[in-house]
């Protein structure tokens, strides 16, 4: 079963969702203090983290920024501040959810089923090539002029999704369903965020093997010379 690692520096919260975690099987970690996320998230690789975002030491967002710099592990952001502006900020740093306090426990469970589910990704195992843009869809691998490209699970979703159907154009509202699914509530700035970021993360691909299109009015395509 995957490992959790919850780093929140309330006790009392932590042990909450330690033991409705726990109770679904997943394997949990806890750590309650931000100067020492970093070196546990390493030792136990875990397959999902909760992240507090007022930490002790260091807050989430810094340790959000230092994962994303060694690793495309998911990421849910807890924090007390519900206001859409920090959940678009969290989203733009590459967190795959956000989950504003106070929370139902049963909904922070569903929330990490969800974020593990799409982690998972497609099911096909063919390997689409885009000039030098290689991307297994098996094994959720992108390679850019033979340079492996680390992307956070949420960003993957949505490039594997527009590979499938390249030259296919999808509006904000049709990627939401199929990437972020019905149970996402949030703002659909979320898609244009993603996006941003994929763009950043393939800069040096030649636009003349393609390119992720925004088409006005209608929404993104990966637009693709066609064979």
């Amino acid at each position: 079963m995957a490992k959790i690692l919850v780093v929140e520096d309330e006790y009392a919260i932590s042990q909450v969702l330690k033991a409705y975690l726990k109770k679904v099987g997943y394997d949990v970690m806890q750590c309650f203090n931000g100067g020492q996320v970093l070196a546990m998230f390493q030792e136990v690789q875990p397959d999902l983290m909760l992240l507090d975002v007022m930490l002790p030491e260091k807050n989430g967002w810094v340790i959000l920024k230092e994962i994303r710099e060694i690793s495309s592990c998911p990421v849910i952001m807890l924090t007390a501040l519900g206001d859409v502006n920090y959940r678009l900020e969290g989203f733009d740093r590459g967190a795959d959810d956000y989950i504003a306090k106070p929370f139902i426990a049963d909904e922070v469970v569903a929330r990490v089923k969800a974020v593990l589910r799409r982690a998972e990704g497609h099911e096909s195992s063919d390997i689409k090539r885009f000039g030098q843009l290689e991307i297994d869809m098996k094994a959720h691998r992108v390679l850019l002029k033979g340079e492996e490209i680390i992307l956070t699970p949420r960003d993957l979703s949505v490039l594997l999704f527009l590979a499938e159907n390249p030259n296919q154009t999808f509006t904000r509202d049709q990627l939401i369903d199929q990437i972020w699914g019905w149970e996402y509530d949030g703002s659909d700035r979320a898609v244009d965020l993603a996006v941003k970021r994929l763009r950043k993360a393939l800069n040096e691909w030649d636009e003349t093997e393609g390119e992720i299109k925004t088409l006005r009015g209608l929404g993104y395509q990966l637009s693709v010379q066609k064979k």
